[in-house]
């Protein structure tokens, strides 16, 4: 007999539909053949499955049994097929009088013992269930929380093997998982960090005001101590929330990479994610055998912090391009080429010379220019012109952080981003951007028009500075940040000389 079983695999952070076909054969030598691409914890299934339905109280009849993953030519890596493979197998050999599969999306690891065990993508599996018209999803109780969050599909939390059995012989009755959305998303707001902790510091927090308003990235340079990472900790605190859409996405990234807890059923506040320099290129980007997203997705939609920037291997900076340029990383292998999310907000921090007090009135730098330069030079321009603002954060003096009056906040921060970005929505409502960041080619001439005045001294200061010509393009784009934060349709010449002053890189003399 043939049995069916419908249950979907990941092809990045998707799903697509597999169908489970499972044939046991009385006739010929008992054998267990598994086709269809399946990878190593695919393959080794079998031992699993046959001791669950064993210690579960159910027995196979020896038979030869030829187990079929479609589509064939497809790549099927993981253990959540070890519950459809099982109630396949007890369908095909008749062993238990369980109702049809049709209509079921089923996943889930078996242990040895039959119990069901948590699997990772199964925000994707849902959302490929209801896209599908299934009826229900059947997943282990460690997941049902994540699965519920899709609205429209019913969506049960099983314990064991035998559970799902009783289930689906109607034996006992479940009730669908349901999901308190409104409780997860009062949740986005809780943050325990506020700008307002930041003593001084006023040019950085104009700086991050600006960069979160545009979704401009941004790069910091100071001495040990000046508060750099302290900044960066508190930007997700002045973005925008996160949209419900954004949140899925979010989250279908954390579970693909198996980093959702348990208790975690949607994640809806800005990730912000900051890795070691000794991380590899894989492990910043993605990859691996069978690729998994990398931390550039991780912050997908939130902040990537990397501190220390010259310390990173100067072959994994260069890797972060294209997903600056483009929004999305593309990790192709031989078999497979998966496209994976990374909009997110680059925020970088590095110190101005070896010893890190270069231009510290309080402390003397013990570095040779010699030196200075060959540390600077682990950082690539083409890398550097794709950060628009370039900005000092010089050591807070002692009475500032002495001071008791009021700083700043991250609400009042976030207000004015928030109407920024809004004016940003409505005047590219028709096009496929959303922000300045985006501006380049004819929409940059069209949204950042100068008049002969502001051409001449743009023209002067770039000139004077040697900037390259995307360098050019990141200063319009900040200046029409600038004036979209001012309440202005055109951009003046203060807003391109305050525009220039986030440029340090390219003002030689004020890094030496």
């Amino acid at each position: 007999m043939i049995s069916r079983v419908t249950t979907a695999a990941l092809l990045g952070i998707d799903a697509y539909k597999v169908e489970l076909e499972v044939d046991l054969a009385r006739s010929g030598m008992p054998s267990f053949t598994m086709v269809g691409l399946a990878e190593g914890a695919v393959r080794e299934s079998k031992e699993r499955v046959m001791s669950a339905l064993k210690n579960s109280g159910f027995k196979i009849p020896p038979a030869r049994i030829t187990v079929n993953l479609a589509p064939a030519n497809m790549r099927k890596d993981g253990a959540g097929y070890d519950l459809p493979l099982a109630l396949g197998l007890l369908r095909a050999s008749e062993s238990v009088a369980a109702p049809p599969l049709d209509g079921l999306y089923l996943a889930g690891e078996l242990s040895l013992s039959g119990d069901l065990k948590p699997i990772t993508g199964v925000l994707p599996l849902a959302l490929k269930a209801r896209d599908d018209g299934a009826r229900a999803l059947i997943v282990p109780e460690a997941n049902v929380a994540e699965a519920a969050v899709v609205e429209g599909l019913d969506v049960y939390g099983i314990g064991s093997l035998q559970e799902a059995v009783r289930f689906l012989s109607r034996e006992i009755a479940l009730s669908p998982a349901a999901s308190d959305l409104d409780g997860l998303w009062s949740n986005r707001e809780a943050h325990f960090i506020d700008f307002s902790e930041v003593k001084g510091q006023e040019y950085a927090k104009r700086a991050i005001e600006i960069a979160a308003s545009g979704g401009h990235n941004l790069l910091f340079i100071g001495p040990p101590g000046s508060g750099k990472t302290m900044l960066a900790k508190r930007i997700p605190t002045v973005l925008p929330p996160l949209g419900f859409e954004e949140a899925l996405e979010v989250t279908k990234v954390y579970s693909v990479a198996g980093h959702l807890s348990p208790d975690q059923a949607l994640i809806v506040t800005r990730p912000f994610r900051s890795p070691h320099h000794t991380i590899s290129d894989a492990g910043l980007i993605g990859g691996g055998h069978y690729p998994r997203p990398g931390e550039v997705s991780l912050a997908h939609r939130g902040v990537l912090f990397l501190d220390e920037l010259p310390e990173f291997k100067k072959h994994v900076l260069e890797v972060l391009r294209q997903p600056l340029e483009d929004g999305r990383v593309t990790i192709s292998r031989a078999a497979v080429s998966l496209s994976y999310p990374a909009d997110f907000m680059l925020v970088a921090a590095l110190n101005p010379c070896p010893c890190g007090y270069l231009g510290d009135v309080q402390h003397t730098c013990v570095c040779s220019p010699q030196q200075i330069q060959r540390y600077r030079s682990r950082l690539s321009g083409p890398l550097l012109d794709r950060i628009d603002l370039q900005v000092e954060v010089p050591a807070v003096p002692s009475k500032e952080l002495k001071q008791t009056r009021a700083t700043l906040d991250s609400a009042t921060m976030r207000g004015r981003i928030e109407q920024a970005r809004l004016v940003q929505a409505r005047r590219y409502a028709d096009l496929h951007f959303s922000g300045n960041s985006e501006l380049s080619g004819k929409w940059l001439q069209e949204f950042c028009p100068l008049s002969d005045a502001e051409h001449d001294f743009l023209e002067g200061a770039v000139n004077r500075l040697g900037m390259s010509a995307r360098a050019f393009t990141r200063v319009l784009r900040i200046a029409r940040t600038i004036a979209d934060l001012a309440g202005m349709d055109r951009i003046d010449v203060s807003h391109l000389s305050e525009a220039i002053n986030y440029r340090t890189l390219d003002r030689q003399q004020s890094f030496y």
